[in-house]
C-alpha cells in the first residue's frame, strides 16, 4: 500500500513545519549553593516548563555578574538569571518570564526586588504580600510589568 508512507511522511513533514516546533526556553541562574528559597525558585521555574541550568555562586561574583548585567543595587535580589538576552533578578513569576519573552520588550529584563513573602520561592502557607515585577530598562529605570 502507498498510502502508509505517503501519510507516515505527511505527518513528519506537519511536525516539522515552524507552526508546530516546540522550542524549549532555557534559563540559565547564578544562586548561591546553600540557599533554598532560590533553589526553591527554580523549582518553580521547572514545574512551569522552563529548563534551567543552575551554577552555585560565591557571593562577590553573585554581586559581579548583577553589576555586568546592569542589575542597580536597589533592585538586586538573591538571584540571577539569564533567559534569550535578558536578565531576570529575584522571584519572578515564571508566568512574567514568558510574557516577556513573547512579547520582547525594549529593556534588560525583570526584577522583584528584595524578597517578598509569597512570591515564587517564597511561599510560607497561605501568608502573601502584594508584589510588583518590574522591567528594568536600559537606563537603569523601571515600569511596573505586573502586579501581584
Amino acid at each position: 500500500m502507498i498510502m502508509r508512507p505517503l501519510f507516515a511522511l505527511s505527518v513528519a513533514l506537519l511536525w516539522a513545519s515552524p507552526a508546530f516546533a516546540v522550542v524549549e526556553t532555557s534559563v540559565e541562574v547564578w544562586k548561591s549553593a546553600t540557599c533554598r528559597c532560590c533553589g526553591n525558585w527554580v523549582k518553580h521555574l521547572e514545574a512551569n516548563g522552563l529548563a534551567v541550568t543552575v551554577n552555585a555562586t560565591e557571593p562577590l561574583a553573585l554581586q559581579r555578574l548583577k553589576a555586568e548585567a546592569g542589575v542597580p543595587a536597589k533592585l538586586a535580589s538573591c538571584h540571577t538569571a539569564k533567559i534569550e538576552g535578558y536578565v531576570i533578578e529575584g522571584h519572578v513569576p515564571a508566568t512574567d518570564i514568558k510574557r516577556l519573552i513573547e512579547e520582547r520588550p525594549e529593556g534588560l529584563g525583570l526584577t522583584v526586588p528584595g524578597m517578598p513573602v509569597g512570591s515564587p520561592g517564597m511561599e510560607q502557607g497561605a501568608e502573601s504580600e502584594p508584589y510588583d515585577v518590574l522591567l528594568i530598562k536600559k537606563d537603569g529605570t523601571t515600569e511596573v510589568f505586573a502586579r501581584h
